[in-house]
């Protein structure tokens, strides 16, 4: 991988646990020469992230819309910031940056970023792997509602297992670097659909 875009909270969080893992993870991007692409900021996580690439050496790419550069939580200190228009164009900015996706713990934001990401695997317009770090157990009633999703009929089996998970930075990145896309794409079963229901209607 050449880059790797994180996605994190703007908040450290109560549990020290958090930043130690986004200074580990910070450091294993340094030692194998992969480059962050992250929200821009230099507060919380974010931050701690940022700045742990910055002190090794690193690359770290920031991307941030207009509307937050000017409120006080841009970094000022990476080796380039790239600024959008609007929160969706900062998306697809990153995406066309970077050869996956890793999210820690963190609110309403790094949630949507990471399922945008897996939707985008989900259709098949990207294949690249998504993973969580689960620190801390943070992600497990994520996993559990995923779980309740699949027995009930909402996500195929094989849309639900692009996310990789791991509680290593280490772990995650193995299981990032031999993934597979499942090659089943939410499109292609509703097009099966449609050719079935108008099978059934010629029959008719």
């Amino acid at each position: 991988m050449k880059r790797i875009a994180v996605f994190c909270g703007s908040s450290s969080g109560h549990n020290d646990i958090y930043r130690q893992t986004a200074v580990l993870l910070g450091k294993y991007l340094v030692e194998n020469k992969i480059g962050l692409v992250y929200g821009g900021g230099r507060v919380g996580l974010m931050g701690v992230l940022a700045d742990t690439v910055m002190d090794g050496q690193g690359e770290v790419i920031g991307v941030i819309p207009n509307l937050l550069r000017h409120e006080e939580v841009a970094h000022k200190k990476i080796t380039q910031m790239i600024v959008t228009r609007k929160m969706s164009k900062r998306k697809v900015k990153i995406s066309k940056l970077v050869d996956g996706y890793i999210a820690l713990p963190g609110g309403f934001g790094t949630m949507d970023e990471l399922f945008e990401a897996l939707t985008l695997g989900q259709l098949a317009i990207e294949e690249k792997p998504v993973g969580i770090l689960n620190i801390n157990g943070f992600f497990e009633p994520m996993l559990k509602q995923l779980e309740l999703m699949v027995r009930e009929g909402f996500l195929h089996p094989q849309n639900q297992s692009m996310l990789l998970v791991s509680d290593s930075v280490e772990g995650l990145f193995k299981k990032m670097e031999g993934y597979k896309p499942s090659g089943h794409s939410k499109i292609v079963e509703a097009g099966n659909q449609n050719k079935m229901n108008a099978h059934v209607n010629d029959k008719l």
